[in-house]
């Protein structure tokens, strides 16, 4: 019942941050990131609490495409809300072409029961008329009524435009792995990164300047102790 109080605070905790309209209306306004390895998520209660989960990856090397699988298995409550998260990872050899991309990630979508799709590309200054263009092309092949959302470096969120206009329904700002000292924003520009933010486990929990919903990673396979430490972090905000 402890954690059950819990997930109820942390739900509460989230609808008490400055409100931008909820792009995912009727989602959770938590997600848990479940990534390349083995999971059990059904401790989580599915009306407080989702599951974004690492579906496949997608590699770019030397012009060429190669999707690698989700390999874990992954358990959680029935009725949780899925977001299918596509990783895409680039070194500075010559792009693929979006076409191919997109298909790659767009394919993702045909996962069963998934509820929305998340792309998760940390694209270089140089990849970003590239990324757009992937993500205009996934969003012309998706489902009219499967949201696409992105995950967002804290960078771009902060002084950077270049993302106004994508068609996504969220950016999502990595709030950790930021460098030494480095605290978010108290303000981010673009209107894609105020409704979402992530943090980690591993590293203090910074408090988003807006957000109305909080994605949360973790080093290291979940478990109810981590997430009800992570609900303790947060309640501090307030």
């Amino acid at each position: 019942m402890k954690t059950l109080a819990a997930l109820f605070a942390l739900a509460a905790i989230a609808l008490l941050w400055p409100r931008q309209p909820d792009p995912l209306p009727g989602f959770p306004h938590v997600f848990l990131w479940a990534w390349e390895r083995p999971e059990n998520l059904d401790f989580i209660d599915p009306r407080t609490t989702g599951v974004a989960f690492l579906a496949r990856t997608v590699s770019l090397r030397n012009a060429r495409v190669s999707v690698q699988p989700r390999l874990n298995p992954l358990r959680y409550t029935p009725g949780a809300t899925l977001i299918a998260v596509v990783r895409v990872e680039s070194d500075r050899s010559p792009l693929p072409s979006a076409n191919s991309v997109a298909t790659a990630i767009t394919d993702a979508a045909s996962i069963p029961g998934i509820s929305a799709l998340q792309v998760d590309f940390d694209a270089t200054l140089s990849q970003r008329a590239f990324y757009r263009d992937v993500l205009e092309r996934v969003r012309r092949d998706l489902p009219a009524g499967l949201p696409l959302s992105i995950t967002a470096l804290a960078s771009w969120c902060e002084s950077d435009h270049w993302i106004d206009g994508l068609p996504v329904a969220e950016a999502v700002p990595m709030l950790f792995r930021m460098g030494p000292g480095a605290q978010p924003a108290r303000e981010f520009r673009p209107a894609l990164c105020r409704s979402s933010a992530g943090t980690s486990t591993d590293e203090p929990l910074h408090a988003p300047p807006t957000a109305s919903r909080l994605y949360i990673f973790n080093p290291r396979p979940w478990t109810r102790a981590d997430f009800d430490t992570a609900v303790r972090e947060v309640r501090r905000w307030h």
